[in-house]
């Protein structure tokens, strides 16, 4: 029987017990390598102006997809980009926001975290750190509205869907969810890199950790590890559950998780990984942003930014 763990109430007894029992010493070296690389892309830290060049769309943390006519978003460490079918990356709005945690709701309804452009006053507080907390923009990123823990929180990942977001705060570690993101509730701590929710069930949610994939059945109140598979990224999109390990491999499942097929290989650990629909995008932070639309069997280049052109 697996092992309910992350409550509030028991969270540091069973992290512990998490680590030594789920991964084989081999095997969680491996993994923590590779999601140390995943996590370096993904790190905290303030946004700065710009230089006296823009540099693209590198050091990309989130990605998402236009409902309305399937444009390509990358938030990244300066900002956010629109990424066109001809390769090229056009900046959107004019401040360079450290945009960590980013995803499309809706249409016209974009949502994000991370950090502020310093030249932006309406988005940080005299009295608190630079971060962001939850903004919201509904003119698809080129301005940013304050909603709510504005100075409080950093969500490295944000995700859209029943009604509700749902974000993991890197200040603390903790899972939240809002429906009406101004009133959150933590609803448990726990060490994720990322997570995705089910598109059938609001309750359903895996995560990935330095320890390997945990799952939840009640929304992130409690975790259950699963010994036998580590990832560094997931995604759900409506037909399947993507996830990618640290060597790159790209796994699917479609029983929500509880079994798992090999169906191709990025280059290495993404630094973002989106599913839509048939599509599935990943940021590569040597190589610039690849997409596939035949299941992970073959990745074409979509973006490539001057700096890894050299070695293209």
């Amino acid at each position: 029987m697996s092992t309910r763990i992350f409550t509030s109430r028991s969270r540091r007894r069973v992290r512990r017990r998490l680590v030594l029992v789920t991964c084989a010493a081999g095997t969680a070296l491996a993994l923590l390598a590779g999601w140390l690389a995943f996590a370096a892309g993904r790190s905290s830290s303030t946004a700065t102006a710009p230089g006296p060049a823009d540099p693209g769309a590198v050091h990309v943390h989130g990605l998402g997809v236009d409902p309305v006519d399937r444009v390509l978003y990358a938030a990244t460490h300066t900002g956010l980009f629109r990424i066109s079918e001809d390769g090229s990356a056009e900046r959107v709005g004019d401040r360079y926001h450290d945009l960590m945690g980013f995803t499309v709701a809706a249409v016209d309804d974009f949502v994000a975290s991370g950090h502020p452009d310093l030249r932006d006053d309406t988005l940080q507080r005299s009295d608190a750190p630079p971060l962001l907390g939850l903004v919201t923009s509904a003119d698809r990123g080129a301005s940013w509205q304050e909603g709510s823990l504005l100075g409080e929180t950093d969500f490295h990942t944000l995700q859209a869907g029943h009604g509700q977001i749902y974000g993991w705060d890197a200040t603390g570690g903790r899972f939240m969810v809002s429906s009406d993101r101004k009133e959150w509730e933590t609803r448990s701590e726990v060490p994720l890199t990322d997570f995705a929710v089910s598109p059938e069930d609001p309750e359903v949610v895996i995560g990935t950790t330095a320890a390997g994939v945990v799952r939840s059945d009640d929304g992130g109140r409690s975790w259950t590890p699963d010994g036998e598979h580590a990832y560094v990224a997931v995604e759900w999109s409506p037909e399947a559950l993507w996830a990618v390990a640290a060597d790159g491999r790209l796994d699917v499942s479609t029983d929500g998780g509880r079994t798992w097929e090999s169906r191709g290989t990025l280059e290495g650990p993404p630094e973002a990984f989106e599913a839509d629909g048939d599509l599935l995008i990943a940021a590569l932070p040597d190589r610039g942003i690849v997409t596939s639309s035949d299941a992970g069997a073959t990745w074409s280049l979509r973006y490539q930014p001057e700096s890894a052109q050299g070695g293209a």
